[in-house]
């Protein structure tokens, strides 16, 4: 055996750029953050500017927090330990600069794009097409680079952290084309291909695991790797690590339909979805209990350690979150929750509180290592640390109480269905305090991350950059490594592969096909102990061969996260529209009422109103009939919301005439005293843009909704001869506009919703027809 030292320097520049990009970001996200919050109460601070209304602002906070000081975090804890667990530089410097200088374009292109109202009107993939591609560029670019230095590794075996790693990198590659794939109608638009159900479904398989992917798997990696250095303990067990890996891995992808409780989803989506988030509960708290006894013996630096405390308490609200998440997937809850606070506090709970805390924990540990010098104060990050925890408390402490109030208020009806509260802006008024103390705890978590950024800048200032190096042993490889082939016909995969399959014919089968299921998973189970106990394998030392080659490791979790998403996602989106429509079917959208629709998606208004009527005795009276899949068929992208800050659109076309849209757009607060809604006054002033109307149409022919054929003309006259019909209504009102304003094509649209062909009709007509 031939034995080599070398002294490898490792690339730790890149983890500084994207350490202090992380932590500027952070700055910008939650700031941001701040400011959307008190606009809940306070609207003047929308400023009655387009660009910072509340509409356009939320996203971009969103954004910045997920894909800026996350994502940054994540690829400066991702680059920094890789590069130490397989003892090798990073592959190549100009894919690591070209990486970083790209993701901050990326960051800086939304920035600009979202304030604009250029945006795809979906939660958490809003950014445009031509931002949506060079995501897609950079994250091939990033997997190049980590998957070459894992090639060129000197460590023979992959550490639990390079696992989370890698169904990181393959599993948002997937999630993110998927749900946006778009034909574009501009350089700026685009339509999802998805529309109506398959939309939400995809949006939701997209969001869910986004969440679980970007969000948490490469923490847990992180996790993994600095928890044990900062504390001098090992992980707390291997076992448990693999266990955890593997079921979270499986599991993660399948929990995206709990989303969609109670709507128009079908039912066994619904029901899958609720079953796998519950199952989710055992590998979350397995890994969250690895954490915290990876501690066992050193509680005591807590104390003193700043580092141990974010990391301790980041863990511990892994843990809340994790509980609180298949808490709310259960369909009763659900009811309770969905559209109020209590899932924007779930998910700051996650975010600041898993991710923030995570994160301070990683910078404060990599500073001075990577300036090498000592932190410049220690009091500082305690401080940082306290205001933080109290920030945190008190901001989701006041979204539970905000979220369980308004949807006991709006779903309060008594037995005969009269409505305890009528008026929803009753419900806004009662959560308002509330509100106020969401700002002020986000307020204290934005001064303390101020801290640690100034802390970090003092203790930059008294060190100097320097790289890590280490000296290793270079071995020849002498042992074969497990090769694919070999893995996939290995018993531990072949019975691995069989429980799986026969598992879900066991829970998604009915009659005989289910019990086969049931059957084949016992027969299975005791064949795979009779063949290890005959044999004398060992599981463990099959599972140690296959860290040894990360080709074939990658390509089993590729397969663990594709099967979730291929059982709920393909026969979907496969099946013809107009069998899954119930009983009615979406009138499709006039050019004008189309150009008032994306003018809606614009706006945002996304998220302060859903377009989805839950079958629910409280939400019909107070919104209309519930709604149908058929109604909303033609929608892309899906419009159903995630929140109500105001009140459900689905059936509001109709219901009020055309000034009353008008002055509501125009003046809110004297249409609806007590709304904290802000007013609209540049759709009075701007143009609608007619000449995109024929690209838009021609599109949405493709994607299948039942346009005529006109020519390009005939399109813009139609839009044309719409709007003056609607300024003349106005001017019979008493309102004076020009036609071609951009209100008229909104208030088009909103007359329109809820509008549809009743389908019952049509059959009754035809079954009378066959009986004569």
């Amino acid at each position: 055996m031939t034995i080599k030292k070398r002294t490898i320097e490792y690339n730790d520049q890149i983890v500084r750029q994207f350490m202090l990009a992380s932590i500027v970001w952070g700055i910008v996200g939650m700031l941001v953050g701040v400011l959307v919050a008190a606009q809940l109460n306070f609207k003047f601070l929308n400023f009655n500017t387009e660009y910072l209304s509340f509409g356009r602002l939320r996203p971009l906070h969103t954004n910045a927090v997920i894909f800026a000081f996350v994502g940054n975090m994540m690829f400066a804890g991702v680059y920094h330990s890789t590069q130490r667990l397989v003892k090798a530089r990073l592959a190549s410097d100009f894919l690591s600069k070209f990486h970083f200088w790209a993701w901050q374009l990326i960051i800086a292109s939304a920035a600009i794009t979202l304030p604009l109202g250029l945006t795809r009107g979906k939660e958490y993939a809003e950014l445009i097409w031509p931002i949506n591609i060079a995501v897609a560029l950079v994250w091939v670019i990033f997997a190049i680079n980590f998957f070459w230095t894992l090639g060129i590794r000197r460590e023979r075996s992959l550490y639990v952290a390079i696992w989370f790693y890698i169904a990181t990198i393959i599993t948002v590659a997937m999630l993110y084309i998927v749900n946006h794939l778009s034909i574009p109608t501009s350089l700026t638009h685009s339509y999802p291909i998805f529309g109506g159900v398959q939309d939400a479904l995809v949006q939701w398989w997209y969001g869910h695991n986004a969440v679980a992917f970007f969000l948490t798997t490469p923490i847990l990696g992180i996790m993994y790797y600095y928890l044990p250095k900062a504390a001098n303990r090992p992980v707390y067990s291997y076992r448990l690590s693999v266990v955890h890996f593997w079921s979270l891995v499986f599991i993660y992808i399948w929990a995206g339909p709990h989303h969609l409780l109670n709507t128009a989803l079908p039912g066994w989506l619904q029901s899958l979805g609720m079953i796998f988030s519950l199952m989710l509960w055992a590998p979350s708290w397995g890994g969250m209990l690895n954490g915290l006894l990876t501690l066992r013996g050193a509680w005591d630096k807590l104390r003193k350690d700043p580092v141990l405390k974010f990391f301790a308490a980041g863990v511990t609200f892994y843990g809340m979150a994790t509980f609180e998440g298949p808490l709310l997937s259960i369909r009763s809850v659900s009811a309770l929750a969905h559209y109020t606070d209590w899932i924007i506090g779930h998910v700051h709970a996650g975010t600041l509180g898993w991710n923030g805390f995570m994160a301070a924990g990683m910078f404060y540990f990599l500073a001075p290592k990577l300036w090498k010098t000592k932190l410049y104060s220690t009091p500082l990050a305690n401080l940082h640390f306290w205001l933080g925890l109290v920030g945190i408390l008190l901001y989701v402490a006041a979204m539970w109480i905000s979220g369980i109030t308004q949807g006991l208020m709006l779903n309060g009806a008594d037995s005969k269905g009269i409505l305890n509260y009528p008026n929803f802006l009753e419900t806004l008024q009662s959560i308002r305090p509330l509100m106020g103390f969401r700002v002020i705890g986000g307020g204290l978590y934005l001064i303390g991350f101020l801290l640690m950024a100034y802390n970090i800048c003092m203790t930059i200032k008294s060190g100097k950059p320097v790289n890590g190096s280490f000296e290793v042993e270079e071995e020849e490889p002498t042992a074969e490594r497990l090769t694919l082939i070999k893995t996939l016909v290995s018993p531990a995969f072949l019975y691995s592969a069989g429980l799986t399959v026969f598992s879900c014919m066991w829970l998604m089968g009915a009659g005989a096909f289910s019990i086969a299921g049931l059957v084949l998973v016992f027969m299975t189970a005791l064949l795979a102990y009779a063949h290890y106990q005959k044999s004398g394998a060992n599981f463990g030392k099959w599972y140690d061969k296959l860290l040894e080659n990360s080709f074939p490791f990658t390509v089993l979790t590729l397969l663990a996260v594709l099967v979730g998403g291929v059982v709920q996602i393909v026969p979907l989106v496969t099946v013809d529209r107009d069998s899954i429509v119930e009983d009615r079917m979406q009138v499709p959208y006039t050019p004008l009422e189309l150009a008032g629709r994306d003018l809606y998606v614009s706006e945002g208004c996304y998220n302060c109103h859903s377009q989805m009527i839950r079958p629910f005795v409280s939400e019909v009276k107070r919104y209309g009939d519930y709604s149908r899949l058929g109604e909303s068929v033609y929608d892309h992208p899906y419009q159903w919301g995630s929140r109500r800050i105001g009140p459900d659109l689905a059936r509001v076309g109709g219901k009020y005439n055309d000034s009353w849209h008008y002055d509501h757009m125009l003046k809110p607060e004297q249409i609806s005293p007590g709304s904290n809604m802000p007013s609209y006054p540049w759709l009075f002033k701007k143009d609608i843009d007619y000449s995109a109307l024929p690209s838009k149409i021609s599109v949405q022919q493709t994607l299948g909704v039942p346009f005529e054929n006109w020519t390009d003309q005939e399109v813009i006259e139609s839009a044309q001869s719409q709007a003056q019909e609607i300024a003349d209504r106005l001017s019979e009102q008493g309102k004076e506009i020009e036609r071609d304003r951009e209100i008229i094509a909104l208030i088009a649209y909103l007359q329109q919703l809820g509008k549809s062909e009743d389908l019952r009709v049509d059959m009754a007509k035809a079954k009378t027809t066959n009986n004569l």
